[in-house]
């Protein structure tokens, strides 16, 4: 008896380009570039975009003009902008831009540990035993504020660059730990989240940690992975995590148009990096998971933020296209492809190649091109081969 396939969860994208991004490139960049960049990325279909984060000038100067740029962008119809902030103060610089900043949803209490001593140091000037000490309360705070239910998170969860490989055991320890925190409360945990600012996540580690909590925790439905891409996993992980949920469940996945962002506390700088949006997005068509986003404008707001930051990002998708259908394959004559500025023709049409090298002696033919392009015709008016409709 064939086995029926599995459905896919919901998948959510998160934005991160304006924050994870921009908080690693050049404090130089004008406000005015970042604005451009928002509103491209407003109008490409995505629902979650964070803008930047609310916090010190003196340690992230990249973000000494959020207020600029906050100020400056114009939202879309149905997008919903966040932004990130780590404490009081910061919480009142973003709630002076509520609502055009959605600020967090009070039924929904969170906590996060960090597993990494010497990151959460090196990050927030806290030990991971003063978030432990700080835990009660951060619940009580949540509680008082009419939380219904919680997110936990774990931080720095798979390894440290500075102490090794972290294991499951740890986290299942660090997860029930705040779990017991909000269940002593009367608060049910239904969402976990999963941090990796040192590229450490593996397949197999997302994989075998998915699993041992849809079997310890059966009422979690909601899961959230921020994945850094240093050393080429983290799509790899997420899609890990995508086949071990179905449809009972949310995967939200944070990714950063072109690949940008880093973490300046993890000893790799830009190379962190993040899974590239686009290529995110084409993966999940491809996989016949309807994003709603606009991959075309999603390429060429990748295209524009190479501009913005100066130099070359890391995606796929905004270099080679997305893989060509219909009236979009190439043309059979066109001359040899070599540099990415003539790979571009997928975008900007044969002026891209204009003087390349075309050594066909004769005209490329093809019965199985002729076919594919009848095919493409039919399909175009609505038809089968048979003359009858589609």
């Amino acid at each position: 008896m064939t086995t029926p396939p599995r459905s896919h969860p919901r998948v959510e994208i998160v934005e991160e380009g304006m924050r994870e991004g921009m908080q690693i490139e050049s404090a130089g960049i004008p406000v005015e570039a970042k604005i451009r960049l928002l509103d491209a990325l407003s109008r490409t279909g995505l629902r979650t975009i964070v803008v930047g984060s609310f916090v010190s000038p003196k340690w992230v100067p990249q973000m000494a003009h959020v207020e600029e740029v906050v100020e400056g962008f114009t939202p879309a119809p149905g997008v919903r902008y966040t932004a990130l902030a780590l404490n009081a103060k910061g919480v009142e610089r973003r709630a002076a831009f509520a609502p055009k900043i959605t600020p967090p949803d009070p039924r929904i209490g969170q906590s996060r540990i960090h597993l990494d001593d010497v990151f959460v140091q090196r990050n927030t000037a806290r030990t991971m035993q003063e978030e432990i000490e700080a835990l009660p309360g951060v619940v009580r705070r949540a509680s008082e504020a009419g939380a219904e239910d919680a997110q936990v998170s774990v931080n720095a969860c798979w390894g440290s660059n500075w102490t090794g490989e972290i294991d499951e055991a740890r986290r299942m320890e660090v997860l029930q730990l705040q779990i017991d925190a909000w269940a002593a409360a009367g608060v049910p945990v239904t969402r976990i989240h999963f941090g990796d600012p040192m590229s450490w996540n593996t397949p197999s580690a997302m994989r075998s940690q998915i699993r041992r909590v849809l079997a310890t925790w059966p009422d979690i439905r909601h899961f959230q992975v921020h994945l850094h891409n240093a050393r080429a996993m983290a799509p790899l992980s997420a899609y890990a995590a995508l086949c071990e949920l179905d449809e009972r469940h949310t995967l939200v996945v944070d990714t950063a148009i072109g690949g940008m962002g880093g973490c300046p506390y993890c000893g790799n700088g830009r190379a962190t990096r993040m899974i590239p949006t686009e290529d995110f997005v084409h993966f999940l068509e491809s996989e016949g998971i309807d994003t709603g986003i606009d991959l075309r404008a999603l390429i060429e707001a990748a295209l524009l933020a190479e501009v913005v930051v100066g130099h070359e990002l890391w995606g796929h998708v905004s270099k080679a296209g997305p893989r060509p259908h219909g009236a979009d394959v190439y043309a059979m004559d066109m001359p040899f492809i070599e540099t990415f500025d003539e790979a571009q023709h997928f975008l900007v049409g044969p002026l891209a190649y204009e003087g390349a090298i075309a050594p066909w002696r004769q005209p490329i033919t093809s019965d199985a091109r002729d076919e594919f392009e009848d095919a493409v015709r039919l399909g175009q008016a609505g038809l089968t081969r048979e003359g009858g409709p589609a």
